[in-house]
């Protein structure tokens, strides 16, 4: 009797596996981002997972900046659907890998009503027991649902307890008008504002109306433009801009063990087609350097490390709502070197592709 050779017979058998399940789940669930060039020391853990605005596109890019050009040491983190093994944004109740909260310095984070299995709840809560800083983009106000607790956070109050502010409502029209950032007179010598002069959101103005702005630090408020077009005018005489809205801030947060402070900031722009603006890069940058106790340069250098075609915002829902099992998308598409655009279900407005492109080209 032939006995076959197992170094033979491995690769056919590996070959027979599904792609996902052949790496470390570090491979496969979330990616690294080692610091290049000299380390600054601190680690940065960076959390996507929302339906609409494509935090799995733009939580890799900023990853990518801070790593490559900052020296942080980035993870970033995705919703995996544990039936697929894949990215998907439409699953709300699982984020692998928060456990690298322990160790970390600072968290970005962009979700949009997960609601997470009480071990992840807990990374998440002892991260902020720890007094560490945090940045909320955009859905971050509105992050998580459901009845989950952790001490005396309600995680479905994360956005007001923590950042701020929750889920009120579209102060402008989606999809049709844009957001011009103000610079604030709190704004203007702040070190997260260096190099920071025009910013401009296709998303558009959230309203913001639980902040609480005598113990907060308004560095930017948003106006209401015509449209989508970063060239388009402030709606001077419109309602909704008087007054305008507060659309980047810092602030005190309480922690969920009742005693423990630490430093939040947010901004309710932040969609990956927001990201395109040069200037809201570098906002977001600067506050990341701030809370770290980094020097913030005048200008960073904020350009891409790859090429990043984000996806306009909107919800995929697909046949049978199976898009992201159609998408096959895992988190190495969007490793160092390479760049991966999630799609959209249906087509976006006439005006989106111009808009973007605007974006893309111009500079402060």
């Amino acid at each position: 009797m032939i006995t076959p050779n197992p170094l033979r017979i491995l690769p056919l058998m590996l070959s027979l596996l599904p792609a996902w399940s052949l790496a470390s789940a570090e491979d496969t669930q979330w990616l690294h981002f080692p610091p290049a060039g000299t380390a600054n020391g601190k680690k940065v853990v960076l959390i996507s997972g929302d339906e609409e605005y494509r935090s799995e596109e733009s939580m890799p890019m900023l990853g990518k900046l801070l790593s490559q050009r900052f020296g942080f040491d980035c993870t970033v983190h995705f919703a995996i659907n544990p039936a697929t093994g894949y990215v998907d944004p439409n699953h709300q109740g699982n984020i692998p890998g928060l456990e690298k909260l322990k160790e970390a310095d600072l968290m970005i984070i962009a979700t949009r009503f997960r609601q997470l299995p009480a071990e992840q709840y807990g990374h998440l809560a002892e991260y902020l027991n720890r007094g560490k800083p945090v940045i909320g983009l955009r859905t971050a106000t509105h992050a998580f649902t459901g009845s989950g607790e952790s001490g005396s956070l309600k995680w479905a109050e994360f956005g007001l307890n923590i950042l701020g502010e929750k889920w009120v409502a579209h102060h402008g029209k989606h999809k049709v008008e844009g957001c011009r950032g103000e610079i604030v007179e709190a704004g203007k010598g702040h070190e997260m504002m260096r190099g920071v002069a025009d910013v401009f959101a296709l998303s558009d103005v959230y309203t913001v109306k639980n902040l609480d702005e005598s113990k907060a630090t308004v560095l930017l408020r948003g106006a209401v433009t015509e449209t989508l077009d970063p060239a388009s005018r402030i709606l001077t005489d419109d309602p909704r801009n008087q007054p305008t809205q507060a659309l980047a801030w810092l602030r005190t947060y309480t922690a969920p063990d009742g005693k423990t402070t630490g430093q939040a900031f947010c901004t309710t722009a932040g969609a990956s087609v927001d990201l395109l603006c040069e200037d809201l890069r570098r906002l977001v940058v600067n506050a990341a350097l701030f809370l770290t106790q980094q020097p913030v340069p005048d200008k960073a250098d904020v350009s891409f490390v790859d090429p990043y075609e984000p996806t306009f915002y909107g919800f995929n829902k697909g046949k049978d709502g199976k898009f992201y099992d159609g998408r096959k998308l895992v988190p190495s598409l969007w490793k160092l070197g390479s760049n991966a655009s999630t799609g959209l279900d249906n087509p976006p407005p006439a005006s989106a592709a111009a808009a973007m492109a605007a974006l893309a080209k111009h500079a402060p």
